[in-house]
C-alpha cells in the first residue's frame, strides 16, 4: 500500500495500463530505482550528514530527488507503455493466428462430427424402429390384459356401487321416517305450547280486566266515602245516621249531667 501511494505521488500511472504484467514490471523497476536513490542518499549521508543541511538546502535536495524520481518514473512509464503496446500487438497477432487455427480445427471437427452424427443417427433410427415395434407389441399385449382387468374391476365396482346405493337408499328412507316422526312430534308440542300460551294469555287478560274493574270500584267507593264524610268526621249525606249520631251525643251529655249531682252529695256527706 505504501508503494502504491508513493508511485501515485510521483505521478506514475502504471495502473492505467491494460496489461497486468506490464504494471508489475513497471512497479518492480520503480522499486529498483527507489532502492538506487536510497543508496545514493546513504552515500550522500556518508559524505555529508544530511541533518546538518539548512532548510533551503534540504528542500533543494528533496526537490531534486523528487524530480529525479518523477523523471525516472515517467521514463519507466513510457517504456512500460511501449512494451505493453508491443505485447498487445503480439497478443493480437497471436490471438488472430490462434483463432484462425481454432476455426480451421473446429470446421474439421464439425465435418467429422457431422459424419459421425449421421452414422449414429442412422444406427439410432434402426434401433428406435426395432424398439418401437417391440414396444407396440408389448403395449398391445399390456392393453389387452389391462382391458380384461379393467372389465373385472368395473363389474366388481358396479356390484359394490349397487350395494352401497341400496344401503344408502335404505338408510335415507329410515332417516326420512325418523325425521317425519320428529317433525310430527315437534308440531304436536308446538300446538300444545301454542294452546297453553293462548289460554295463559286469555287468563292474564281476564285477570287484568277483573283487576281494572275492581280498581274502578274501589276508586268509586273511595269517592263516595270521601263525599259522605264531612270535615268534622260526621256523615253529611245520610240523615238517619246523622240523627243517630246526634242522639248518641245528647245521651252522653245527659248521663254526664246526672253523674255530676251525685258526686256533689257524696262530697257533702263526707263533710
Amino acid at each position: 500500500m505504501a508503494d502504491k501511494n508513493f508511485l501515485s505521488w510521483v505521478g506514475f500511472k502504471g495502473e492505467e495500463s491494460n496489461a497486468s504484467k506490464t504494471n508489475l514490471a513497471a512497479g518492480s523497476a520503480s522499486l529498483d530505482r527507489i532502492r538506487e536513490l536510497e543508496s545514493q542518499l546513504n552515500d550522500l549521508r556518508s559524505r555529508r550528514d544530511i541533518t546538518g543541511l539548512s532548510k533551503e538546502e534540504f528542500e533543494i535536495l528533496a526537490t531534486e530527488t523528487a524530480m529525479s524520481i518523477i523523471r525516472t518514473a515517467q521514463q519507466r512509464e513510457a517504456k512500460a507503455n511501449s512494451s505493453a503496446e508491443k505485447v498487445l500487438n503480439e497478443s493480437k497477432k497471436l490471438a488472430s493466428s490462434t483463432l484462425e487455427q481454432a476455426e480451421a480445427k473446429a470446421k474439421s471437427l464439425l465435418t467429422q462430427a457431422e459424419s459421425r452424427g449421421r452414422k449414429y443417427i442412422e444406427a439410432a433410427e434402426s434401433d428406435a424402429s426395432d424398439i418401437l415395434s417391440q414396444a407396440n407389441s408389448e403395449a398391445e399385449d399390456l392393453l389387452t390384459s389391462k382391458k380384461r382387468e379393467g372389465g373385472a374391476i368395473t363389474a366388481t365396482a358396479k356390484r359394490e356401487a349397487d350395494r352401497l346405493i341400496l344401503e344408502a337408499s335404505t338408510e335415507v328412507s329410515e332417516y326420512r321416517n325418523w325425521l317425519a316422526g320428529v317433525i310430527s312430534e315437534a308440531e304436536r308440542l308446538y300446538r300444545i305450547q301454542s294452546q297453553s300460551l293462548d289460554s295463559a294469555e286469555n287468563a292474564i287478560s281476564q285477570s287484568r280486566a277483573r283487576l281494572e274493574s275492581a280498581f274502578n270500584r274501589l276508586a268509586e267507593l273511595q269517592k263516595q266515602v270521601v263525599s259522605a264524610i264531612s270535615p268534622d268526621g260526621t256523615p253529611s249525606a245520610d240523615a238517619k245516621v246523622a240523627a243517630k249520631i246526634s242522639a248518641a251525643k245528647n245521651g252522653e251529655t245527659k248521663s254526664a249531667a246526672k253523674k255530676a249531682p251525685g258526686k256533689k252529695s257524696a262530697t257533702k256527706k263526707r263533710r
